[in-house]
C-alpha cells in the first residue's frame, strides 16, 4: 500500500466531532497541495466528504507582509493572518463551532480582501488544509492529524521555481530565495515541525513518498 493510500485508510473510518481536521505541512516547492488534493480524492472515493481548503486564502496585505522588509523573520512572522484563519474556518469547524465557514478571506496577489459566501459543514466530515508553517504553536492544537511532507531545499527549491515564470530561481542559493529558507529554518527551530507531526513523509520523489515516521499509529 502506498503512503498516500494508508493515510487515506487511517483517516477514512475516523471520526472526530464535528469536523475530522487534517493538516498538510512543509516547505515552499516540497508539493503540499499536490498530496492535499489526492488525499481528498482518495477521501471522497471511500465516501467522506471533504473540505479543501489552504493556508493561502489567509494571507496578510501586502503593507504587513512585508513591514519587516523581504526578510526571512518577515516571512515567517508576518505572511499570514493567523487569527482571520481561526475566525473564518477553524474555530467553526471545532467543537461547538458554528460549522458556518469561509474557506478563503484574502487574495494576495490583488492584495484585496475575498468576498466568498459563507458555507455550512456537515457533521462527519473532513477538512484538508494545506499550507507552510502549520505546526506553529497557536495552529498545532487545531489538527486531529497532521502530515509534514520532508524533502531538502536542493530537491524543493527548484520543484517550487518549476511551476512557471513568478516562482522563483532554481537556484537554492539565489539570494532571492534566502527570505524564503530562512524563514522556514526558523520555522524548524521555533516550532520543531516534524516532532509534533501525527505522519512525516519524504517527499522527495513526488510518485514515491515514503513514511519515516507515524505517531500512534492505528492498527
Amino acid at each position: 500500500m502506498s503512503a498516500l493510500k494508508e493515510i487515506a485508510s487511517q483517516l477514512a473510518d475516523q471520526t472526530s466531532t464535528p469536523v475530522l481536521r487534517v493538516a498538510v505541512d512543509g516547505v515552499d516547492g516540497v508539493g503540499k497541495t499536490t498530496f492535499a488534493d489526492l488525499l481528498a480524492e482518495e477521501l471522497q472515493s471511500a465516501g467522506r466528504e471533504v473540505i479543501r481548503a489552504s493556508v493561502d486564502g489567509f494571507h496578510n496585505p501586502r503593507s504587513i507582509r512585508y513591514r519587516l522588509g523581504r526578510t526571512p523573520e518577515g516571512f515567517y512572522r508576518d505572511s499570514y493572518d493567523y487569527e482571520g484563519l481561526k475566525r473564518s474556518l477553524l474555530d467553526p469547524l471545532c467543537e461547538g463551532g458554528s460549522l458556518s465557514y469561509r474557506s478563503a478571506i484574502f487574495d494576495h496577489v490583488t492584495d484585496s480582501a475575498v468576498v466568498t459566501p459563507d458555507r455550512q459543514a456537515n457533521v462527519g466530515s473532513v477538512l484538508v488544509f494545506d499550507g507552510l508553517f502549520l505546526h506553529r504553536p497557536e495552529l498545532r492544537n487545531y489538527w486531529h492529524f497532521s502530515i509534514y511532507l520532508d524533502a531538502p531545499f536542493e530537491i524543493t527549491v527548484p520543484r517550487g521555481a518549476a511551476r512557471g515564470p513568478g516562482f522563483g530561481d532554481p537556484d537554492p542559493s539565489a539570494a532571492s530565495n534566502e527570505r524564503y529558507i530562512g524563514g522556514n529554518m526558523i520555522y524548524f527551530g521555533e516550532a520543531s515541525p516534524k516532532s509534533h507531526a501525527t505522519v512525516v513523509i519524504n517527499y522527495s520523489e513526488l510518485s514515491r513518498p515514503t513514511i519515516l515516521a507515524w505517531k500512534s499509529r492505528r492498527r
